[in-house]
C-alpha cells in the first residue's frame, strides 16, 4: 500500500542535488516540515538553512516534509499511511521531532492537515511518551504563536542558528537520560528562546521568554542547501542581510528581526562559488537589498564573474544605477517598488520614508536600463485613511505612468493591493481592520478609475482573506480553537461559520481596536523593546503631520534591542 505516492517522492528526490540521507538508527529523526507545497517550501530559505543546521550535526537526521496536494491527499487517505518524508519515505510518526516552518497565517489550516495525514494527536495536551515532538519556529511563531499553542508542544522564539543547537543539545541529553516527555519539556522550557505553552504558565506581559537573534551573520552560512528546478524560485539564494532598521509602523519583520546586520562581503563571495559552480543565476535575499552599504561591489563581483542575478527587494530611496543595470543584465522585466501608499500624508503616518521623487528616480534607472514594466505595492484601510488617500492612490498611479509614457516605457505598469493587516508587535497592534466594505469600495473605486488607462492592472488580495490573517495573528488560544474547528468543519471557509456559531462575527473581531489599558495574548514574548515604544510611535502615527522616525544606526538606544 501507499507505492504509489512513495513512488512519487523518490522520483521528486531524484530531481534533487545536495539533499542528507542517513543509514537508520544512530541518530534522533528531525522532520523539518513546511506546511505548504513542494514547490513553495523549497522556495524558503529559512527552511534551507535549518537543514543544513541540523544534518551537520553528528547525532541528527533531519528530513523534509511538504504539505501534499489535494490529490496526493485522497491518495493518503485512500491508502491510510500516514503522511511520508522526501528524503527515505518514513512515516511522520515514526520521527521524534517534527518541526514545522511557520512563515504565513493561511497556512495554519495546512498544519491542522499535516497532523491529520501524519496520524500524530492533534491537541498537544493529549500527546503521550510514543509520540514526536511538534515544535514551531519562523515569522509567525515568534510574533505571535497562541492560536498554535493548543496543537505544538514547543516554540523557537527568534533565530534558529541560535535556539536549535541548544535545544537540540539539551533534548539529546534528557532522551539519554531516559527522561518522560514532561522532563524533556520542563528542561527544553530553560533553552533561551523556547516557549513550552504547558510549561509557561506566565501572566500575560512577562515577557519571560526573550527572542533570540544571531549578532554576527558570517557565523552561519545563508544560501541554498538543495538545489531543484521544481521550485518558486530556481536560483542560489543567498541573504547578504537580515533584519529591517526602517521602522515602518506596520511591518512586522522590521520589529521582530531587529537589529538590521549585513553580512561581509567576503562571506558572501564565499555563498556565491555554489551558484557559479552549479550555474544557477543569484538570488540575493533581505529586507531592502539596497540597503546593503556594498551593493555596486557585490553586484560587480556577481556580473563579473559570469553569474546573473535576481533581488528580493529593493527601496526606491537607495536603489543604485549599479544594481538596476545589473538586474537588467540579468533578464529582468519588471522592477517592483514598495511606496505601500499614495499620498505623502499616509506615508508619513505608516514611517514609509519614500516619496513620489524617488518612485521617479528609480524608474528613471529602470528605463534607462531597458526595463518596461513596473510594478508597485500598496495597501489600502490604513490607519487613519481617507477618501483622499485612496485618490492620491489613483492619481500616484497616473503619473507614474505619465512619465513612463514620456520616456517611451510602453510596458505596463501593476497595482498589487492588498488591505492592512495589524500585527503584533508593532504600532499599529492596537489598530482595527477597515470594514470589509470600505476594503471592497475602495478596490472598486481604483480598478474603475484605472481602467480607463492603457496598460495599467491592479490585482488584489482576497480581503476575506486578509480577515481570517488578521484574526489568527492577533489571535490568543481560543482562535486556536476556532482554528480547530474549522479544521474540521472544512478549513478556511468555514471559520466565518465557526465564528457566527459563537455569537461572533470575523468582521466585528479584526474591525475593532484592541484596548491600549489591556495585556496583550503575544506579551507573554520579549522582543527586546518594551510596549511604550510601540506607543510611542502609534502617537506620532497619529498626530496630523508625523515626523520620520529616522532608520537604525549605529550606538542608537531608542527602542531597547541593542541594550
Amino acid at each position: 500500500m501507499g507505492w504509489k505516492l512513495k513512488e512519487q517522492l523518490r522520483q521528486q528526490l531524484a530531481r534533487e542535488t545536495g539533499y542528507y540521507v542517513y543509514p537508520a538508527g544512530g541518530r534522533i529523526r528531525f522532520a523539518l516540515t513546511y506546511p505548504n507545497s513542494y514547490f513553495v517550501g523549497m522556495s524558503n530559505l529559512g527552511l534551507h538553512i535549518v537543514y543544513r543546521l541540523l544534518n551537520q550535526r553528528k547525532d541528527t537526521a533531519c528530513e523534509r516534509v511538504f504539505c501534499p496536494e489535494k490529490r496526493q491527499q485522497a491518495e493518503y487517505v485512500k491508502t491510510r499511511i500516514p503522511l511520508l518524508s522526501l528524503e527515505t519515505q518514513t512515516e511522520l510518526n515514526r520521527f521524534d521531532i517534527v518541526g514545522f516552518v511557520v512563515s504565513f497565517e493561511m497556512d495554519y489550516f495546512n498544519i491542522l492537515t499535516m497532523l491529520e495525514l501524519g496520524k500524530i494527536v492533534p491537541l498537544a495536551k493529549d500527546r503521550s511518551n510514543m509520540d514526536p515532538l511538534i515544535i514551531g519556529g519562523g515569522p509567525c511563531a515568534t510574533f505571535n504563536p497562541e492560536p498554535l499553542s493548543p496543537f505544538f508542544d514547543a516554540f523557537i522564539i527568534g533565530e534558529g542558528e541560535v535556539i536549535m543547537p541548544a535545544f537540540m543539545d539539551v533534548y539529546h541529553e534528557m532522551k539519554a537520560q531516559g527522561a518522560d516527555r514532561e522532563a524533556i519539556l520542563q528542561a527544553l522550557a530553560q533553552v533561551p528562546g523556547v516557549y513550552v505553552p504547558s510549561v509557561h504558565k506566565l501572566e500575560q506581559g512577562s515577557g519571560q521568554v526573550q527572542r533570540q537573534w544571531l549578532a554576527d551573520l558570517d557565523a552561519f552560512p545563508g544560501e541554498t542547501a538543495v538545489y531543484t528546478e521544481d521550485t518558486e524560485f530556481n536560483l542560489h539564494l543567498v541573504e547578504i542581510a537580515r533584519g529591517c532598521g526602517r521602522h515602518c509602523r506596520f511591518c512586522m519583520a522590521g520589529y521582530c528581526f531587529r537589529k538590521p546586520r549585513n553580512r561581509s562581503l567576503e562571506a558572501i563571495e564565499k555563498m556565491l562559488v555554489k551558484a557559479r559552480d552549479s550555474g544557477r543565476r543569484v538570488g540575493l535575499m533581505g529586507a531592502a537589498i539596497s540597503d546593503y552599504p556594498e551593493i555596486d561591489q557585490l553586484c560587480k563581483e556577481i556580473l563579473g564573474d559570469g553569474l546573473s542575478m535576481s533581488v528580493a527587494s529593493f527601496r526606491a530611496d537607495s536603489v543604485t544605477q549599479e544594481l538596476v543595470d545589473s538586474l537588467a543584465a540579468s533578464g529582468l522585466r519588471t522592477l517592483t517598488m514598495a511606496p505601500e501608499a499614495g499620498s505623502h500624508r499616509m506615508r508619513a503616518v505608516v514611517n514609509k520614508g519614500i516619496e513620489e521623487e524617488h518612485l521617479l528616480n528609480a524608474m528613471d534607472m529602470g528605463i534607462k536600463a531597458g526595463i518596461k514594466n513596473f510594478r508597485l505595492y500598496i495597501m489600502i484601510g490604513l490607519p487613519g485613511e481617507g477618501p483622499e488617500d485612496i485618490q492620491g492612490i489613483i492619481d500616484m498611479a497616473c503619473r507614474l505612468k505619465d512619465f513612463m509614457e514620456e520616456h517611451k516605457a510602453m510596458g505596463r505598469l501593476t497595482l498589487s493591493i492588498n488591505p492592512f493587516i495589524p500585527k503584533p508587535f508593532t504600532p499599529f497592534q492596537w489598530e482595527p481592520m477597515a470594514p470589509l466594505k470600505y476594503i471592497q469600495n475602495s478596490l472598486k473605486q481604483i480598478t474603475t478609475a484605472l481602467k480607463k488607462r492603457h496598460n495599467i492592472e491592479v490585482i488584489a488580495e482576497s480581503p476575506r482573506d486578509a480577515y481570517i490573517q488578521a484574526f489568527l495573528a492577533r489571535g490568543d488560544k481560543q482562535a486556536g480553537e476556532v482554528l480547530w474547528q474549522a479544521h474540521q468543519n472544512g478549513g478556511s471557509k468555514a471559520m466565518k461559520s465557526v465564528l457566527k456559531d459563537q455569537g461572533t462575527k470575523l468582521e466585528d473581531y479584526v474591525s475593532q481596536p484592541l484596548p491600549i489599558d489591556e495585556l496583550l495574548p503575544w506579551e507573554v514574548l520579549d522582543m527586546g523593546f518594551t510596549r511604550e515604544y510601540l506607543l510611542k510611535e502609534l502617537a506620532e502615527a497619529k498626530k496630523p503631520e508625523p515626523a520620520h522616525t529616522i532608520k537604525c544606526f549605529d550606538g542608537c538606544k531608542r527602542c531597547g534591542v541593542c541594550k
